[in-house]
């Protein structure tokens, strides 16, 4: 089993300190290549679809994903309000991490696919009303996208761990965040 641990910067202030992102994903058929939270909804719009027009992939079932997170600490940038928070993907599923961040209305700072204005669904792909109430404003979004125009996205992949297959031995390698 292997084991990895990021750390990132999301927008605005993460409330409670610490939880479990349990959101199914799916592949984005309004937005692909992208992933976004299946819902309900989103399923039954896809009942009839021709997977030649479409392509397989987007038809595929949902796969259950989970994020486990921890506040580090709450921080400013450039005056704007950011949480540091330690990840860990369950499931490690593609671009979990950057899903679920946006589906709590916190997505990571520079993200330029999933964040503000990104390239695929905002919130993840869920409506704003189904969004927790303490969720980072629009206006600060914006105002820390504009910040990191040009500047890499702050998720970090800080530890990874496994046992060795041959000895046995319990490896860990740990690297410092560079934001």
């Amino acid at each position: 089993k292997i084991t990895r641990k990021y750390e990132d910067l999301v927008c605005g202030h993460v409330s409670p300190d610490g939880g479990v992102i349990d959101l199914p994903l799916m592949r984005d058929y309004e937005c692909p290549p992208y992933m976004r939270v299946s819902t309900e909804e989103r399923q039954k719009a896809l009942i009839g679809l021709d997977p030649e027009e479409v392509g397989k992939k987007i038809l595929e079932q949902p796969k259950p994903s989970t994020t486990e997170y921890e506040v580090v600490s709450r921080e400013g940038l450039d005056g704007r309000d950011v949480t540091r928070l330690a990840l860990t993907s369950v499931s490690g599923r593609t671009h979990q991490l950057n899903v679920h961040c946006a589906a709590i209305g916190h997505p990571i700072v520079g993200d330029a696919v999933y964040g503000y204005g990104g390239e695929a669904a905002a919130n993840g792909g869920l409506e704003d009303s189904e969004l927790p109430d303490n969720c980072a404003t629009g206006e600060l979004q914006k105002g820390i996208a504009e910040a990191v125009v040009g500047k890499p996205m702050c998720v970090h992949a800080k530890s990874i761990s496994f046992e060795h297959p041959i000895t046995r031995e319990k490896l860990s390698f740990e690297c410092a965040a560079p934001f």
